[in-house]
């Protein structure tokens, strides 16, 4: 069991969930009591509140087609099943969707639709449609990638960089010597993204700081309140950025609030770019009483003299939504990694308050690939085919996303992503097929949860015996420790389908990870230990946590306060 004493930083509802796994697995009253005692005297181990992650906070359900004008591909030409290319008609239809004033939502019949150009979205309130992922669903076939169709200059910063910082992929077996595709991470044949907008920076010569709105004075992690030194700029409801810059070295107040006291060695980029913020939390106003301003989600950090912040503008679309589609494409080879061709399904930038839902890809590089962006539910994901893929689903630069009940049955290098810079984001439900790895991947991405997972494995063996990797994290050396402290593995079932006989342990391997996890419930069908670097605070393994769901506990907590 577990175990937590009552500093301030846990709030009632966290207290309360504790007890409650301690009274769900108890067998008598002095059981309850003796692990209570244990549970309230010993070292503190905070749990974030991971509840606020998806659409609207989490606070409402993805809306349905009302309220809205459709536009249909159909009145464009675009006509299924003619084995015809749809390209032009369905671009009509979405430019024309571009033009109406109100929420709109582009609409595409059952059968399928041959599109050999990017299906762009550069404003809010518009929503693409079709019906459903399945065998009556709609179906868009991009026969070409990324590579070849992508005209834009949207990622020309990106390949100046790499091609400046020499980014290559060496690999003499394969006869590999060539820098990184821009699409290895970026890019998708649905891009959503705000005109003018960057969603990594890249060349410093390019930055531009967005406006300060206000100077943070005081906040405490985990609370809504904050007081800055001007709030006559601030209004209820206004959207904007929290931003935390790191201005002090290696010892800066933000990079000890990230990762606490590690001996890990912290990357160069932690501290290289001081006009860049560290840490990003978009979130919304509620309420503004004289310079005290209330935001709708708990604060990631600490704000005083030692962990300074400011309000900043935000360019962003809101109510942006893709569902009940199948995105296919050809199958073929992967040439390597990081050398991919871009066939890449959606590339979501730059939106606050969105969703992906019901929506299946067949031989992608990436299904989804999110940056700059938070409060966005991505729902009911299927990802198959025999290409191997880079990411199943990543959330990088992205606060309070949720990803629930993705299945990737794929191959992939990294298959559930927490990347860069991502924060209090959740991956709920998910089911990983093919090798899965929880890629948490190195970039300040921190306080973010994995919940009630299911990982089908095949263990490896080496002189100790059977292992598997499952936190399997990338990122460069100048971006380490592999992330910041408070991310959760909560709950995870493992079904070991071979490598490992019925009497053997397993040991489940995190190497290159970050401080503070928590690794909370591991179970399955066979017995496991955890060998995770550094060291995380584990409790559960080999048994599950009577609450199967963190998230969904603290989101039942916070709608009855």
């Amino acid at each position: 069991m577990f175990t937590v004493n009552n500093p301030p930083f846990i709030d009632t509802s966290i207290r309360a969930f504790i007890s409650l796994i301690i009274l769900s697995a108890s067998a008598s009253a002095a059981d309850i009591t003796n692990k209570a005692e244990e549970l309230l005297s010993t070292e503190a181990v905070y749990l974030p509140d991971y509840s606020y992650a998806g659409y609207h906070f989490g606070d409402k359900h993805i809306p349905s087609k009302t309220n809205t004008t459709s536009v249909s591909v159909t009145d464009f030409g675009a006509i299924p099943n003619d084995n015809r290319d749809d390209t032009k008609a369905i671009l009509n239809a979405l430019n024309h969707a571009h033009t109406i004033d109100g929420h709109v939502t582009v609409t595409l019949p059952k059968g399928r639709f041959i599109v050999k150009d990017i299906l762009k979205i550069s404003r809010g309130n518009i929503t693409v449609s079709g019906k459903g992922m399945g065998a009556q669903g709609t179906q868009l076939y991009f026969p070409m990638p990324l590579s070849i169709i992508d005209k834009t200059p949207n990622l020309d910063e990106l390949r100046k960089y790499l091609r400046l910082h020499n980014k290559k992929q060496r690999d003499t077996e394969i006869y590999i010597d060539d820098y990184f595709s821009e699409y290895s991470w970026s890019g998708g044949v649905i891009w959503i993204q705000k005109a003018g907008t960057r969603p990594v920076p890249y060349l410093e010569e390019l930055d531009q700081q967005p406006q300060k709105i206000a100077i943070a004075k005081k906040g405490k992690r985990g609370e809504n309140i904050l007081e800055v030194n001007d709030a006559s700029d601030i209004s209820e409801g206004d959207v904007l950025r929290i931003d935390w810059h790191n201005k002090d070295g290696k010892q800066g107040g933000i990079v000890k609030s990230i990762y606490g006291d590690t001996e890990q060695v912290i990357g160069s980029h932690h501290f290289d770019f001081p006009n860049r913020p560290l840490v990003m939390q978009p979130t919304q106003i509620k309420s503004v009483r004289g310079n005290i301003i209330e935001i709708l989600d708990p604060l990631l950090h600490d704000i005083n003299n030692d962990i300074p912040a400011h309000l900043s503008s935000w360019e962003h679309l809101q109510e942006v939504g893709i569902e009940g589609l199948s995105i296919q494409f050809p199958t073929g080879d992967t040439y390597g990694h990081h050398v991919e061709q871009g066939f890449n399904g959606i590339y979501l930038t730059s939106v606050f308050n969105g969703w992906i839902r019901d929506v299946s890809f067949n031989n992608a590089d990436s299904a989804i690939l999110t940056e700059n962006s938070g409060n966005v539910t991505i729902s009911n994901i299927h990802s198959y085919g025999t290409r191997f893929g880079h990411y199943g689903i990543h959330l990088g630069s992205v606060h309070n996303f949720l990803v629930e009940d993705a299945k990737i049955m794929n191959s992939t290098v990294h298959t559930f992503s927490m990347n860069t810079k991502s924060t209090k984001s959740v991956f709920l439900r998910g089911v990983g097929f093919t090798q899965p790895t929880l890629d948490q991947h190195a970039g300040a991405n921190h306080q973010n949860l994995y919940d009630n997972m299911t990982f089908h494995i095949e263990a490896e063996r080496d002189e100790k015996g059977p292992y598997y990797d499952l936190w399997f994290g990338g990122g460069a050396g100048y971006w380490q420790p592999g992330h910041g402290r408070y991310n959760t593995t909560w709950n995870s079932k493992l079904l070991v389908e071979s490598g490992a006989d019925s009497n053997e342990t397993v040991r489940i391997m995190g190497q290159t990870e970050g401080p503070d996890a928590r690794v909370i419930g591991m179970y399955g069908n066979r017995r496991f230990d955890v060998e995770h670097y550094p060291s995380p605070h584990i409790g559960e393994i080999n048994s599950k946590v009577a609450i199967s769901s963190l998230y969904e506990y603290q989101k039942q907590q916070r709608s009855k306060e």
